[in-house]
C-alpha cells in the first residue's frame, strides 16, 4: 500500500506515520491572474494618469475635468428623465403586448395564432431603426389627418397628424409594439415550459383557462421569462438612444447637443456612457434579486446574494487554522 507522501509500501505492523496533503498546484490560473493584473494596471493607467498634447497644451486623455462639469447638468437630467420613460412605457406596454401574443400564438384558433405570428414576423423582421423613422415620418406623410369614428361609418372627429405624433409619441409607440413582438416569443417560451399536467389538474378542479393561465402557469413561468425580460430591459434602455434620428430628447441626444456647441465630443460621449452604466448596472441588481425571488420553488440552495458572497471572500482571506493531521485508515489507536 501507498500513502500520499509517495514513500512505498509498509509493512503489515509497520508505523506509515501520519499524511501528508499536498495542495494542487494550478499554474495556469496564477498566470491568467497576472496577465489580468498587468491589462487592469494598464487601463487605470491610460484612464486616469496618461496624458496628450492637443493644440499645444498637455491635458488628460479623457478630459475628465469636462466629463464632471456636464455630468448633472440640467439638459443631460432632461435626457436622462426622457430615456428612464421610454423605457418604461416601452417595456410595459411590450409586455401586455407579448403576453396577449403569446396566448394568442398558442391558441388552437388558426385566425388568432395566425394574426400573432404575422405580427412578430413582421416587428422582429424590420429593423427598429426603421420603425421610429416610419411612426415619426411615414404616418404624418400617409394620414396628414387621424379620423376617430366608427369603422366604415360616421368619424366623430379629425386630429392632425403632426400635433399628434410628437417625436416622443412616436418614440413610445415604435419601442413598444417592437418590444411586444419579442416578449412574445419570450412569454410563449416561458408558458410551453410549464408542463401541461399543470393544466390538465387545475381543469379537472373546475379553473377555467384563464385562472389557469394567472393562477398555476405565469407564476411557474415567470422563473424562464425573468432572466430574458430582463436582459431586454436593459437592451431597451440603451435603445432608446436611436430615437436621436427623429429629433428625440433623450439622453443620448442631450450630449451631442451639448457637444455639437462646444465641440468636446469625446468628454460628452462618456458623460452618456457613465450614466448608461450607471442605469444599467442598476437594473442588473434588481434583475438578480428577482430571479432570486422566483427560483425559491424550483431550487433548494438559493445562489448567494452580491453581500453575500463579499462575506464569503473576506472571510477566505483570513488565515484559517491548520487542521491536525490524520492518521491513516490503516493505523491502529494502540500503535
Amino acid at each position: 500500500m501507498t500513502d500520499s507522501t509517495g514513500s512505498g509500501s509498509h509493512p503489515a505492523g509497520g508505523d506509515p506515520g501520519p499524511t501528508k496533503t499536498v495542495p494542487v498546484r494550478h499554474p495556469g490560473r496564477w498566470l491568467a491572474s497576472v496577465v489580468i493584473l498587468v491589462l487592469v494596471a494598464m487601463l487605470v493607467n491610460t484612464l486616469f494618469f496618461s496624458d496628450v498634447v492637443r493644440g499645444g497644451v498637455r491635458e488628460g486623455r479623457f478630459q475628465w475635468p469636462i466629463v464632471w462639469k456636464y455630468l448633472f447638468v440640467t439638459p443631460v437630467l432632461r435626457g436622462i428623465l426622457v430615456t428612464l420613460e421610454l423605457t418604461v412605457i416601452a417595456m410595459v406596454v411590450g409586455v401586455l403586448l407579448g403576453v396577449l401574443l403569446a396566448v394568442m400564438r398558442l391558441s388552437p384558433s388558426r385566425l388568432l395564432s395566425g394574426s400573432a405570428w404575422i405580427y412578430i414576423w413582421f416587428f422582429r423582421g424590420t429593423p427598429v431603426l426603421v420603425q421610429l423613422t416610419f411612426w415619426y415620418v411615414g404616418i404624418t406623410y400617409l394620414y396628414p389627418k387621424l379620423t376617430f369614428g366608427i369603422p366604415f361609418g360616421p368619424a366623430f372627429f379629425t386630429v392632425n397628424a403632426n400635433s399628434l405624433v410628437t417625436s416622443f409619441i412616436a418614440a413610445a409607440l415604435g419601442l413598444s409594439l417592437n418590444e411586444g413582438a419579442y416578449m412574445a416569443e419570450i412569454v410563449r417560451a416561458g408558458i410551453i415550459s410549464v408542463d401541461e399536467g399543470q393544466t390538465e389538474a387545475a381543469q379537472s378542479l373546475g379553473m377555467s383557462k384563464v385562472q389557469t393561465l394567472r393562477r398555476i402557469v405565469l407564476p411557474q413561468a415567470m422563473r424562464v421569462i425573468i432572466p430574458p425580460t430582463g436582459n431586454e430591459t436593459i437592451s431597451m434602455l440603451k435603445t432608446t438612444s436611436l430615437v436621436i434620428v427623429i429629433a428625440g430628447s433623450d439622453l443620448f441626444a442631450a450630449t451631442q447637443n451639448i457637444s455639437n456647441a462646444n465641440y468636446e465630443i469625446v468628454p460628452l460621449l462618456l458623460v452618456a456612457s457613465l450614466w448608461y452604466l450607471f442605469f444599467t448596472s442598476v437594473l442588473t441588481v434588481g434583475q438578480f434579486y428577482v430571479e432570486r425571488y422566483y427560483a425559491r420553488g424550483s431550487s433548494r440552495t438559493l445562489p448567494p446574494t452580491p453581500l453575500q458572497r463579499l462575506r464569503q471572500d473576506l472571510f477566505r482571506l483570513r488565515p484559517q487554522p491548520q487542521p491536525a493531521l490524520a492518521e491513516a485508515p490503516w493505523m491502529s489507536p494502540h500503535d
